[in-house]
């Protein structure tokens, strides 16, 4: 990043930061991915308020990011899902960080949902809510039912609509170039999109436009009903969808593929996701049947018997092999966010799931407007 669009982005967090900082900081843990960009974000959250630790996700860790990170005097810790799965754990490590402070817990992919009655309930300070950037995440925190404490989602805030179009482009866009270096292309071919979520109907229409049949599979009824209406086949199962896709796209958010699915897939299928492999795809019992090997950089082809498909980027995000750029529009997101974390310092928020209000949105996006809309 040029210094000149590092002093913007500065600037544009800076000023968001002096709207929305609330009287009294909270402390704050933040989980987030850490790429080229995102150093200015974690200097925003570190102004809303007093960070204690950064996770940034493993697979989409940028060096030269976190170490702006580090000498800024930020802790990077290592994240994993068991480090909030097991309530002690979980407890302990929040102990560590933040002991007998209020705390407001920033979440990608609902990391600290397993723990967080626990932590509620535990935990010597307070925890005064948590914010949610995903539709995975959202999922998983309105899946406990009762929450112990404010949730606010950004998943499906309009301010993200932006975000979600054009992280599709990038999804298309590195599945394609994989593709490419074994001589393979999209036009022509058919695919297999699992997911129609706003994510999932933006890669839809994206890949019809390179000339690719689509078809879309969706557990939701009202979600089959709008791809049909925008004129994209239907699978009437999943197992009738993966059998005639030479390219499968995973933006279910959860679970898409099974153990027993992949031997549904049609030789050399290439198979992609969007998320992570351990939120779309059963892979740990394939290693038993399968030999795995690489057969171009980050593709690997799954081999038995009579059949064969090729996996990319070991399953796990496929756009963050170039970088997942969506351009300034995330910092919408990102804004969003510290607003959101300014809401819960102030309280007056319920436990339960909340978004933000429009006033405070349209008030991000007119900062977002003078800076970057040039």
């Amino acid at each position: 990043m040029e210094t000149a669009e590092r002093a913007r982005l500065d600037a544009f967090f800076g000023r968001i930061a002096s709207h929305f900082t609330p009287a009294e900081r909270p402390a704050s843990l933040l989980i987030t991915h850490l790429l080229p960009e995102r150093p200015a974000f974690v200097r925003g959250v570190a102004e809303v308020t007093e960070l204690r630790a950064v996770l940034p996700k493993p697979k989409s860790v940028h060096a030269e990011a976190m170490r702006l990170v580090e000498n800024s005097g930020h802790t990077c810790d290592k994240l994993s899902r068991e480090l909030f799965a097991e309530p002690d754990r979980a407890v302990r490590y929040i102990e560590a960080k933040a002991a007998g402070l209020r705390v407001v817990l920033l979440d990608v992919g609902g990391y600290f949902a397993p723990s967080l009655h626990t932590l509620c309930e535990r935990f010597s300070g307070s925890i005064i809510g948590v914010v949610e950037d995903t539709e995975n995440g959202h999922r998983r925190y309105a899946d406990l039912g009762k929450l112990p404490c404010p949730v606010v989602s950004v998943a499906r805030s309009p301010l993200k609509e932006p975000e979600d179009f054009l992280v599709g482009q990038s999804v298309v866009f590195s599945a394609e170039a994989l593709m490419r270096s074994r001589g393979d292309i999209l036009h022509g071919r058919t695919a297999l999109v699992i997911g129609f979520g706003k994510l999932g109907s933006s890669i839809a229409r994206l890949l019809h436009a390179k000339g690719v049949r689509v078809t879309v599979h969706d557990i939701d009824p009202v979600r089959r009903t709008q791809a049909l209406s925008q004129g994209f086949s239907v699978a009437r199962s999943l197992e009738a969808g993966l059998e005639g896709a030479g390219l499968v796209l995973c933006a279910s958010g959860a679970l898409s593929l099974r153990g027993d699915d992949f031997g549904r897939l049609r030789n050399g299928a290439y198979v992609a996701t969007v998320t992570s492999s351990e939120d779309e795809l059963e892979l740990a019992g394939l290693n038993e049947v399968y030999e795995r090997t690489r057969v171009g950089e980050h593709i690997t082809r799954y081999l038995t018997t009579g059949h064969y498909f090729y996996l990319l980027n070991g399953g796990n995000a496929v756009n963050f092999l170039h970088g997942a750029s969506v351009g300034p529009f995330i910092f919408l997101v990102q804004a969003e966010i510290l607003a959101a974390s300014a809401a819960l310092a102030r309280g007056g928020l319920d436990p339960g799931m909340h978004e933000l209000g429009s006033a405070d949105r349209a008030a991000i996006a007119a900062t977002w407007l003078d800076y970057f809309n040039r």
